[in-house]
This record gives C-alpha cells, sequence and structure tokens, in this order.
C-alpha cells in the first residue's frame, strides 16, 4: 500500500464570528479548491463562556451542509422550520441547509466547549434540495478500540462500525484518540480528498511534527499513519469524500456555482423569499 504523503498543513487561527464568538478558524475561503468538497471548519475549544455564549443569532444559509460535533458542551439550537433542540457532548447534528434555511446556535455554558462545526459543499445538482436535519445521537456513532485507539465514527465506514449514511456527500467523519507513544494506520480510498485536523494535543506524520489545531491534508495513496508524542495522548478527525470539481461563489454563509446564483440569494433574502420549503 502506498502511504499518502503531507501536501499541505494549515494551523488554525484565532477568529471571533457569530455575535461574538471566539473560535479557531481552520479552513476557510482560501482553501476551497485544495480541500474540496470541504469548505470551512471551526474549531472550539475555551474553558471561558465569554467566548462563546454570545452565540451565533438567527443567519441564512444555502448550498451547503453543516456538520457541528461537540466532544464537551450544549449547544441549543433553532430554525425557521421550527425545529428546537439541544447538541450535548458526544453528539452531533448534520444539517442540509439546501434552498435556504434560517437558523441560530446558542452554546451554554459549560466547564469547557471542545467541538467543530465542519460545511460541506453540496453538488450542483443538488443545491437547492429541501432543508433537513439529522440530530446525531452517542448511539448512532459507534465505537471500536483499534491500534492502542478509541474510534468514535460519525459518518462512513471504519473496519466494521458503520456511522450514518450522508445523503448527499458520502464524506467519512472519523473521531480518533490516539495514546501518547503510540501509532495508528488508517487505510484511504485512493480517489478522495483526505485531511486531519488535531483538535487536542500534538503528533507527529511521516517524521513531521503536527501541533494541536493544525489540519493536515494528503497527497493520493491508500492510507496514511499518525504517531501521538511519547509524554502525551492526542485526539484528532479524519475527514474524507471524493471532491466535486465544480465551481464554487462563495459570500458568507451561502455558496453557490456562480456568481448570478450567490447574488439572486441575497436579493431573495433581501425581498423575504429566501425560504422555499416550509
Amino acid at each position: 500500500m502506498k502511504k499518502r504523503e503531507i501536501r499541505k498543513t494549515i494551523r488554525g487561527q484565532r477568529a471571533v464570528d457569530g455575535a461574538g464568538v471566539h473560535l479557531v478558524r481552520v479552513l476557510g475561503n482560501r482553501d476551497v479548491k485544495d480541500f474540496d468538497p470541504f469548505l470551512m471548519l471551526d474549531s472550539f475549544d475555551s474553558e471561558d463562556p465569554a467566548d462563546y455564549t454570545a452565540g451565533f443569532p438567527m443567519h441564512p444559509h444555502r448550498g451547503i451542509e453543516t456538520i457541528t460535533y461537540l466532544i464537551s458542551g450544549e449547544i441549543e439550537h433553532e430554525d425557521s422550520l421550527g425545529n428546537k433542540d439541544i447538541i450535548h457532548a458526544g453528539e452531533s447534528q448534520w444539517m442540509t441547509a439546501g434552498s435556504g434555511i434560517l437558523h441560530q446556535e446558542m452554546p451554554k455554558p459549560s466547564e469547557r466547549m471542545l467541538g467543530f462545526q465542519l460545511w460541506l459543499n453540496l453538488p450542483q445538482k443538488e443545491k437547492m434540495v429541501e432543508p433537513a436535519y439529522l440530530s446525531m445521537t452517542k448511539e448512532m456513532m459507534p465505537e471500536i478500540v483499534k491500534d492502542n485507539a478509541k474510534i468514535r465514527v460519525l459518518s462512513g465506514t471504519f473496519e466494521d462500525a458503520n456511522g450514518v449514511v450522508p445523503r448527499h456527500i458520502p464524506a467519512s467523519i472519523v473521531d480518533i484518540q490516539l495514546q501518547r507513544g503510540k501509532t495508528i494506520e488508517i487505510p484511504t480510498k485512493s480517489d478522495e480528498t483526505v485531511f486531519v485536523f488535531f483538535i487536542e494535543g500534538d503528533a507527529q506524520i511521516n517524521e513531521q511534527m503536527i501541533p494541536s489545531k493544525t489540519a493536515v491534508l494528503f497527497e493520493e495513496g491508500d492510507c496514511i499513519s499518525v504517531s501521538a508524542k511519547e509524554d502525551s495522548d492526542t485526539r484528532f478527525i479524519f475527514f474524507s469524500a471524493k471532491a466535486l470539481h465544480e465551481p464554487i461563489a462563495w459570500g458568507g454563509p451561502i455558496v453557490m456555482n456562480t456568481e448570478e446564483e450567490l447574488e439572486n440569494a441575497f436579493e431573495e433574502l433581501r425581498r423575504g423569499e429566501f425560504i422555499k420549503h416550509k
């Protein structure tokens, strides 16, 4: 098997979004071509509620899916379709914005807020599908132990563990806790975009030290190898999906294929015609 080499590393940068939420922005506009079909990745990690309780008041999305995963903490959310729920520690929410949705996410004070939100692009032919939610409980994310690692499968398959099956982009998302001084080898599909994000702790990949809050994008190949440092555990998220190779027109919370579609979306928002399904 051909081991994947490192193509690029991106260290997350501190940013403020929403109504004043302090977070780490890892992937953004500048990275869409390399990380296709993954668009944006934000990481949350704070023990100070003042960093995040201002939250993300009601705002629009169209043309994407958002995946929110919490290792610790709680986030209340509600939307223009009447949905209202709480994402608890160890749970995830997979939202298909599709043709358009207004929603808000309000983190609640906790000892530590730790998790991420990923934006996943929708294929051109499915940009305007009906919005949908999938609330993922712990029971829907199987856990296995392999090579001194505790592995939780959010979506896709790892070994014999099957997570949810995404409806639009069959992305694999796996949470891996690796013990100090240990190494794990992960098989990959050779035709997919593969990257990992170190959400907690440093690590080593192909003799290169990787600091916490860093995303590592790989070249083509059949597997990757990750090693934890001798003195500390590491926790990282594995992402894999086929690239769309489609044009991207991205404006704030809306991602379409052309500038005309993007301008139309914002015009519909101004006219109160943004929501297509209720």
